[in-house]
């Protein structure tokens, strides 16, 4: 099975069917939590939705057009890190992720991603990888920031959030900013 190790505590793996009851359990237990920032929560119903998601990841990983990872934190599920796309021919891709509420505040997402973003150089010979936040998403955005990043700017109503729109900081990492 495909997996990232970050660090002694922290394992990126890829998410398969078996996974979905898991995932699932964790986001209908923050679901309030989640629900402010992440617009796929309300759809989410059952684990048969998050079984979808799984295939969905699994078949681009097969296309080799992304794919949608675990977090495990001491052998905990922990969160989901994922790349919405591999745009080939220009070299980057695009990170989301998410992280339950009894796991935020301890470095776990900063560290998922530096080395998901380490595997992304290194590994797939990715020039460029993107990150995109609501701009009122503290949180979301002190990733990218700590993991140097530049904010490229704000897409304005990027984002339908249930009842409104809000504005996305765009915050972009070329393989020259890591060395």
């Amino acid at each position: 099975m495909f997996s990232i190790q970050a660090d002694e505590d922290i394992r990126l793996f890829l998410l398969e069917e078996r996974h979905a009851e898991d995932v699932f359990r964790l986001t209908d237990k923050d679901r309030d939590y989640l629900r402010e920032w992440l617009p796929w929560v309300d759809g989410t119903t059952s684990p048969d939705h998050t079984r979808q998601f799984i295939k969905a990841g699994l078949q681009a990983f097969a296309r080799n057009n992304g794919f949608q990872l675990g977090i495990s934190c001491r052998n905990q599920l922990a969160g989901c890190i994922g790349l919405h796309f591999i745009d080939w021919p220009n070299r980057k891709t695009s990170i989301g992720y998410w992280l339950g509420s009894d796991f935020q505040g301890r470095g776990i997402m900063t560290r998922a991603c530096s080395a998901l973003i380490d595997y992304l150089f290194r590994d797939l010979d990715l020039n460029r990888v993107e990150i995109r936040a609501a701009a009122q998403n503290a949180k979301s955005r002190a990733i990218p920031e700590r993991l140097g990043f530049v904010n490229e700017g704000t897409v304005r109503q990027a984002e339908w959030l249930y009842d409104r729109f809000v504005d996305h900081v765009v915050y972009g990492l070329i393989r020259d900013d890591r060395r």
